[in-house]
């Protein structure tokens, strides 16, 4: 099913007037084909049936009998495959835990709207509705895997090419260092990115191997920057799977001789995607690299294993927070007081806080309001090959100025 207008859609509420209301709105916005429901047992009628199964369903979460909650797990063992919009008069973390719980169950959810819905609020979520089906159309719904050979022949032929991603300072704009973020130059695919590779390397034992040329490009570009002049710090992210062997300390001691950078030029940002095991050699490893000034940073701080146990363990000088506890934390309430929490906390230690996911210019505001150090994200810059930051500091610069984006404009950001 690729053509919108013939998507078929189910609303399901206990209130006949909501049902009456969301109708007449999806007709109006192009959308003739609408069943109604009040309540989940019908509505499950018509899953099962394959003449009236839904591809869209509007769904209420408190409705007596069968809550929407519960009908969602009757969605999961009928495989439904169509994507769901939560309608509810429920508050925002309600609504935000629900849609979590769903995206959990891997049904495709479009987002939620509060009661009483606004046509336009409507037309907006039915707009990704029509997105979604043209990337299926255009791309396929399943993202292509790559096996362990390609990625092998892609690391021993140079494919692997590091990216950076300009950190700043928010007070004054001043670029003052970057994140590595590898790429793949697949020859026939073009430019792929980390989440189609990075676990099939780590499934294939090759996490290790892929580091090194990250580190060893990055250490390279650190001299270079540093021979004209540039005096920027260079993040590199690792992994606990690259923490096993004490080989790995050797590796980014012998990288900083060899390129002449000061270690405390290098961040090392840790992201644990999986609970320590032998925390032994890990713990060794980074105590040691920290004592010889490396810098070292806990990434996705509040996600997965990056936690206060972390913080307690480690001699972490840098806190990242998660991007999904900075975008759109100046209007929502959970999201600020998780990103207060943290950015106080990393104070508190005594820690430089980036803040990543920094999307737009009320985000920005929110830092400059809140004193954090750094941040990083594509309202500052997407990540860019290394030729061509140069460039980009040249209209960051100018754009400080035009937006007013630091008190002071362009002459501080020199």
């Amino acid at each position: 099913m690729t053509d919108i207008s013939t998507t078929r859609i189910l609303i399901l509420d206990d209130d006949p007037f909501i049902l009456k209301l969301l109708a007449r709105m999806l007709i109006n916005l192009g959308f003739p084909s609408v069943d109604c429901c009040e309540n989940g047992v019908d509505a499950l009628k018509l899953l099962d049936d394959a003449t009236t199964r839904p591809d869209l369903i509007l769904l209420d979460l408190n409705m007596p009998g069968m809550d929407g909650i519960e009908f969602v797990r009757y969605l999961v063992e009928r495989k439904f495959t169509g994507s769901l919009i939560l309608v509810s008069g429920e508050d925002e973390r309600m609504l935000k835990t629900t849609e979590k719980l769903v995206q959990a169950h891997k049904i495709p959810i479009l987002g939620y709207l509060q009661k009483p819905v606004q046509p336009e609020a409507l037309r907006m979520q039915l707009m990704k509705l029509a997105s979604s089906l043209s990337g299926q159309s255009e791309k396929g719904a399943v993202p292509k895997t790559y096996d362990v050979e390609a990625i092998k022949n892609a690391l021993n032929s140079g494919e692997l090419v590091n990216y950076y991603q300009p950190k700043v300072r928010v007070e004054t704009g001043e670029i003052v260092g970057v994140e590595t973020l590898v790429r793949w130059h697949h020859p026939v695919d073009g430019v792929i990115y980390p989440n189609q590779f990075i676990g099939a390397a780590e499934k294939y034992g090759l996490i290790n191997h892929l580091t090194q040329t990250v580190l060893e490009q990055a250490f390279a570009q650190a001299g270079i920057w540093q021979k004209l002049g540039c005096d920027l710090k260079v993040a590199v992210n690792v992994s606990m799977d690259n923490l096993t062997s004490l080989d790995f300390q050797d590796t980014v001691v012998r990288l900083a001789a060899e390129t002449e950078i000061p270690p405390n030029r290098i961040v090392l940002e840790i992201t644990e995607s999986q609970l320590m095991g032998d925390e032994r050699v890990p713990l060794e490893i980074l105590t040691r690299l920290r004592l010889k000034r490396f810098h070292l940073s806990i990434d996705d701080f509040g996600t997965g294993h990056s936690s206060l146990t972390q913080l307690r363990d480690i001699p972490f000088d840098e806190l990242k927070i998660d991007q999904g506890f900075v975008h759109h934390a100046s209007k929502d309430v959970t999201l600020r007081a998780i990103y207060d929490a943290s950015l106080a906390l990393a104070k508190q230690l005594n820690m430089e806080v980036v803040a990543e996911g920094v999307e737009s210019r009320e985000d920005w505001e929110l830092l400059r309001q809140t004193g954090c150090d750094l941040a990083q994200g594509n309202f500052i810059a997407q990540p860019m090959p290394a030729e061509e930051l140069g460039g980009w500091v040249k209209k960051w610069r100018a754009r400080i100025e035009a937006e007013s984006l630091v008190s002071g404009g362009e002459e501080q950001a020199q």
